[in-house]
């Protein structure tokens, strides 16, 4: 008899331990879920208020962007852009519907190609290493421009196909549109899931640089980080109701058989 009290108040206990732990542990649930919530919601609406989605109908910028890709930009003003960015832009001269291209010259810049096959921005060739491999940087050439203040001269990265800044030499500008008609700058490959745009190294020895990634990979990171809280702390009820209901039969077990 005094073996099996023995066994009962070591299992009362017991329970009164694991009753503690339990709501220390449907508390820090709540607080995973809380927390999962605030960075799942608040990602989506950070990124919603610096991204824009679009879709490109044409391939003129393959192999970087293809027919029917989803991208995402970043919402920036037209001062933001450098050289080596890839921008969403409206210009009613060029279509009606926005347009994607990478910028390879601004204000002030004179560009020409081709020297030794390559894409020359104030006498000085550029290493274009998104063009497909032993592609000639233009295949009808570029006479020697300068490119006018407040402007950018756009190439699509499938020179032989692109209707772009070349096409337009003759018009207003020179063929450059102006700063103003950026509307993003395109930060990711959103689907195909290709990931980040790498950035254009050829262009960081001239003046201004390149520009520096958006902050897409924190969103996702939020996002992500933000989900995976919310069904982790949600799961923790159940998970822990089975296992508890599991210890206490094995439990119930053992001091019947004391």
């Amino acid at each position: 008899m005094s073996t099996t009290r023995s066994a009962e108040d070591r299992t009362d206990r017991t329970d009164g331990t694991r009753e503690g732990h339990g709501r220390l542990g449907r508390i820090l649930s709540g607080v995973a879920v809380a927390l999962g919530c605030v960075l799942f919601l608040g990602g989506f609406v950070w990124g919603a208020l610096l991204y824009q989605p679009y879709a490109v109908p044409t391939g003129s910028m393959a192999p970087t962007i293809n027919a029917g890709d989803r991208v995402l930009a970043q919402r920036i003003d037209g001062a933001e852009v450098r050289r080596g960015d890839v921008v969403v832009f409206n210009e009613a001269e060029w279509g009606d519907l926005p347009m994607v291209k990478r910028v390879v010259a601004v204000g002030g810049d004179e560009v020409a190609c081709c020297t030794s096959g390559r894409l020359t921005v104030n006498g000085k060739p550029v290493d274009e290493s998104y063009l497909p491999a032993d592609t000639p940087a233009s295949v009808a050439g570029i006479p020697r421009t300068t490119v006018p203040e407040g402007r950018l001269f756009l190439l699509g990265d499938e020179r032989a196909g692109s209707l772009d800044s070349t096409a337009h030499l003759q018009e207003v500008g020179r063929g450059a549109v102006p700063r103003d008609a950026v509307v993003a700058r395109v930060d990711a490959v959103a689907w195909p899931m290709d990931g980040m745009l790498a950035r254009p190294d050829g262009f960081v020895g001239l003046p201004g640089g390149i520009s520096e990634p958006g902050p897409l990979k924190a969103v996702v990171a939020a996002v992500g980080g933000g989900a995976v809280l919310i069904l982790g702390g949600a799961a923790y009820g159940p998970v822990a109701a089975r296992f508890g209901r599991a210890a206490r039969q094995r439990r119930t077990g053992r001091v019947r058989g004391a």
